[in-house]
């Protein structure tokens, strides 16, 4: 059906985006909602951020689910994707619990502010190191992909 996607290891590149997106867009929204004193935009930034957990589940579980498969040098593999996978996994743990707590205190807590909203700052800031470490492995390396020879090794 998708040409493109033919070339693919795996599914994991086709799912990445919607977290990386909609976390973000949670974060804007919050951040905005803070700002502004807009009670709409904190119950836009709760929608997106429950969006950004459902479709960040799905990326790390095609993401783990692929990374035996992953056809890269052992120095690509220790240099780019265990750090991919580690970065990926704390984005997971600060997503959860950042989640977690917009749902009890819905959309936006009262109290402790500040804190959810550093720590929706801390869960983009992870998730931008741990999607670098991903866009390397695919446009240095072509993991996920098949249009030249592997393994690369790894060139610092």
């Amino acid at each position: 059906m998708l040409e493109g996607a033919r070339h693919l290891q795996n599914i994991h590149p086709l799912v990445i985006h919607f977290p990386i997106g909609f976390l973000m867009g949670a974060a804007l929204f919050y951040f905005a909602a803070w700002i502004l004193k807009k009670d709409d935009l904190a119950k836009t930034g709760f929608w997106v951020l429950l969006l950004g957990a459902l479709s960040l589940a799905g990326a790390v579980g095609t993401g783990l689910y692929a990374e035996q498969g992953v056809m890269v040098h052992l120095s690509v593999r220790e240099k780019l994707l265990l750090p991919h996978k580690q970065w990926m996994i704390a984005t997971s743990a600060l997503c959860f619990v950042t989640t977690a707590w917009a749902m009890i205190a819905r959309p936006f807590p009262k109290k402790g502010k500040i804190v959810f909203l550093l720590l929706l700052l801390a869960m983009v800031g992870t998730m931008t190191f741990g999607a670098d470490y991903g866009g390397r492995l695919v446009y240095d390396y072509n993991a996920g992909g098949n249009a030249c020879r592997q393994p690369i090794q790894f060139k610092g």
